[in-house]
């Protein structure tokens, strides 16, 4: 993983790079070794060959006019991998923007809004100051920027602007950043700049504080508009899953990790007219695939990462999650959120439409035992953050497992006799 940086070629007077202009200047490597990040320079007019993609790229830097880098620069604009355009990559950034069109398409004008209010998140990410709020729109995490009205797409603002003023939509923020959607900024000022040491250690810290986050777009958003057509087949597998979870009218159920949205008509038809569905993706560019495929009558849609949900305690019947927990960073911390959101008896459902063994050979490795969805981890990983597994089911075909949340033990209340008994010692024990 590395910040791309785009610069001018090395014979081009006042090029940024070292004394025999092979480089970056050491202070701007500094500013991102500090927040645990590479860089990688490329100059165009040099010949070096840009990024195919942008998978395994945790920031772009555009600090020349390369006209080249436009389809990487949307590319980044599509999938919000943030991007930094410097001096002369400035009016290269408000090009890509302007031809770029927004992630998400607008939803009809009548439709409802079948989600309940997004409510305060839970913090602010690592390096970062707090977000804009919930918004709808293109889903960036900073809760800026331009997108679609008010609709049945939400994307809350989990708190990963890079600080209270920092770049404004229209006008100039701190240091002169000018913010060009939800995850670009625009700087006047060229690479080598002394004075924009502050801009760079902020814009650091957001990309590391991002990474995660930005690898799981980069994968998905240009693979997001086949992903429904190449997978629709799985659509009953789906279906039956599902129908295991025992839903009821009225009830409120989530699809976590929804992608297309495969999951979300069968999970509308468990709950029913009355009932609330919300499909939770991290990709924008999933969620629009969704509604291309028409996913958006039977549920609402909601750009947010799901292990920090933006959902009120104790408001969800049911979750859906497909092919998501394993390949979570931290499982455990997932399950304890989600239990978070869950009504006491609320039931889960992890599923994937193979089983783990046939997953493994299609990759050609062996079953790990360090899998988080092998039954001696995954028992007592659900156990231990407010689930009960009350069914298992690794079969060649699929993978079930169907958990219930547990009721919240009550805290007992001291009677005034046992307030008032002395602790016992090991001695008198």
């Amino acid at each position: 993983m590395a910040v791309v940086v785009i610069g001018d070629p090395a014979s081009t007077p006042g090029a940024a790079g070292d004394s025999a202009g092979a480089g970056l200047p050491a202070e701007v490597v500094a500013v991102f070794e500090a927040a645990g990040l590479r860089t990688h320079l490329c100059r165009p007019g040099d010949g070096d060959p840009l990024p195919a993609t942008l998978t395994g790229a945790d920031a772009l830097v555009v600090a020349a006019a390369a006209p080249e880098t436009l389809p990487l620069l949307r590319a980044a604009l599509t999938a919000e991998v943030p991007v930094l355009a410097l001096g002369e990559g400035a009016p290269l950034l408000d090009r890509a923007a302007t031809d770029s069109p927004p992630t998400l398409p607008a939803p009809p004008p009548t439709a409802p809004l079948p989600a309940p209010a997004p409510v305060a998140h839970p913090g602010p990410l690592p390096g970062a100051g707090a977000g804009a709020g919930a918004r709808a729109g293109t889903g960036a995490e900073t809760g800026a920027g331009s997108g679609p009205g008010p609709g049945p797409v939400l994307a809350p603002g989990p708190g990963a602007d890079p600080g209270p003023g920092w770049g404004t939509p229209s006008g100039s923020g701190s240091g002169g950043v000018r913010r060009v959607g939800g995850s670009a900024w625009a700087v006047p000022s060229p690479l080598g700049d002394p004075d924009i040491a502050p801009v760079l250690r902020h814009f650091a810290a957001l990309t590391a504080a991002r990474a995660e986050h930005t690898a799981t777009r980069a994968f998905f958003t240009p693979r997001a508009e086949a992903w429904e057509e190449r997978f629709a087949y799985q659509t009953p597998a789906y279906e039956a899953a599902v129908a295991r979870m025992r839903l009821r009218p009225g009830q409120t159920v989530l699809d976590l990790g929804c992608g297309s949205g495969r999951a979300l008509p069968a999970l509308r038809a468990g709950v029913g007219a009355a009932g609330t569905v919300l499909g939770v993706d991290l990709t924008p560019a999933m969620l629009a695939a969704a509604a291309r495929a028409g996913r958006r009558g039977p549920a609402g849609l909601l750009v947010a990462d799901c292990g920090r949900l933006p959902l009120p305690t104790g408001t969800v019947h049911g979750i859906f999650a497909a092919g998501l927990l394993d390949h979570l960073p931290q499982p455990r911390t997932a399950l304890t959120e989600w239990a978070r959101v869950s009504a006491p008896g609320a039931e889960l459902l992890l599923f994937h439409p193979s089983g783990r063994a046939e997953r493994a050979a299609r990759h050609g490795r062996a079953v790990s035992p360090d899998d988080p969805l092998a039954e001696p981890n995954l028992r007592p990983a659900l156990h231990a953050t407010g689930w009960r597994l009350a069914e298992y089911e690794d079969a060649g075909t699929h993978f079930v497992a169907r958990a219930r949340r547990s009721a919240p033990t009550p805290t007992p209340t001291p009677t005034s006799a046992s307030a008032s008994a002395p602790t016992p010692t090991p001695a008198s024990t």
